[in-house]
């Protein structure tokens, strides 16, 4: 991740980190401590303002951020008893195919090598779901699989 660094005379330093692509998320630190924090989606576009912070705020979210109160685990460097199979919850979205079929008629296994272990339709969990559940908008997908097969997954349903 690249990050800009320009002082702003009067007002305080303006830092432009790039997230994704050319969009930029943009920090103004104030000399009285307020931070603003703006999303510019390329360098040729506005930036808008996403929200402002205290200097208070600003350290809480920071230490938010960096891991001061939750660790997460970095998966791609995890070693998990599953081998190489992971767990994902995939929501499924209001035009994918696979609405209004059951598992069977989707194939979603053989498709793409993921077993669905569960299907989470609003506050219902409907676990270990047999081949006739249908699928419908706005379930969420609890699957078990590869890397690569989630991600055969995400394709399919439009994720």
């Amino acid at each position: 991740m690249t990050i800009y660094e320009t002082e702003v005379p009067g007002v305080g330093h303006k830092f432009e980190l790039e997230v994704d692509g050319n969009e930029r998320l943009v920090v103004i630190i104030h000399h009285d401590g307020k931070r603003d924090v703006y999303r510019r989606p390329d360098p040729d576009a506005d930036s808008e303002q996403l929200f402002s912070l205290t200097g208070k705020q600003a350290r809480q979210l920071g230490s938010i951020l960096e891991g001061a109160y939750f660790q997460p685990v970095e998966l791609d460097e995890v070693e998990v008893p599953l081998g190489e199979a992971i767990i994902e919850w995939t929501e499924v979205g209001a035009d994918a195919p696979v609405v209004g079929q059951s598992i069977t008629d989707c194939d979603i296994r053989n498709r793409t090598g993921v077993s669905v272990m569960a299907i989470q339709r609003g506050d219902e969990t409907i676990p270990n779901p047999g081949p006739d559940a249908t699928i419908e908008s706005g379930d969420v997908l609890v699957t078990l699989g590869s890397r690569e097969e989630q991600s055969v997954l995400s394709e399919l349903i439009g994720d």
